[in-house]
């Protein structure tokens, strides 16, 4: 495993919390790329840990598929692979289509408000050309449906796809070779999450989950042939 830069961990949170975030921030930067084998001597003494919170940290990752634990062979960071991608669009869509319509009779001023402050958020980033918050933003943007879902299941499910998607973003402004999503990306999916069309928004989220899809699958196809 290639020396990372990696800093003592803080105690403002959870040593666990704290240790899941730099290793995330580390496999999302690339600085951890796939297939990397994990050493937890060298991760325990580069973070200022113990092992126990350390393992707690790769288990949640190992939750979030940004981790793979294969039994006497060790732990390693995920390969990113072509059907993964695949995957992880059909499924999502999946889980944001009924998540809109789950909530689309329960939509109040709080939802309509917090959607059009959360694409204002987005907008901002995007402009500043600040990549890091822009897939931020962009994330807290879908989270919305779901935190309005009241749907406790589904809720846990997106959470535990946020890491993936995460990397997956990063990988979508490296295909495109842009800090962020167009600035009107959302602005349909926006317009009819506020709209009264319900199958419109479905029909749009299917075409949404698309937007620059063939540009990363043929990245990643590339890094799985190398």
């Amino acid at each position: 495993m290639a020396l990372l830069n990696l800093k003592p961990i803080h105690k403002d949170r959870t040593l666990r919390a704290n240790v899941a975030e730099q290793l995330k921030e580390a496999i999302i930067n690339g600085d951890l790329p796939p297939g990397t084998k994990l050493v937890e001597s060298q991760l325990s003494s580069l973070l200022g840990v113990s092992r126990g919170p350390l393992r707690e940290a790769i288990r949640q990752l190992v939750d979030q598929g940004l981790i793979e634990s294969v039994p006497y062979t060790g732990t390693h960071v995920a390969n990113i692979t072509v059907k993964g991608i695949q995957e992880l669009y059909s499924f999502r869509t999946e889980l944001e289509q009924f998540a809109f319509k789950l909530i689309w009779d329960r939509r109040d001023a709080g939802f309509r408000n917090a959607l059009t402050s959360q694409l204002d958020k987005l907008t901002k980033a995007i402009k500043d050309n600040d990549r890091e918050a822009a897939i931020f933003e962009e994330l807290e943007l879908h989270s919305l449906c779901y935190n309005y879902s009241g749907h406790e299941l589904l809720q846990d499910t997106w959470q535990r796809l946020r890491g993936k998607l995460h990397l997956y973003f990063t990988l979508h402004q490296k295909a495109h070779n842009r800090a962020g999503p167009l600035v009107n990306a959302h602005d349909t999916y926006v317009e009819l999450a506020l709209g009264n069309d319900l199958n419109a928004m479905l029909d749009h989220i299917n075409d949404h989950m698309q937007q620059g899809y063939r540009k990363v699958e043929k990245l990643v196809a590339d890094i799985e042939s190398h």
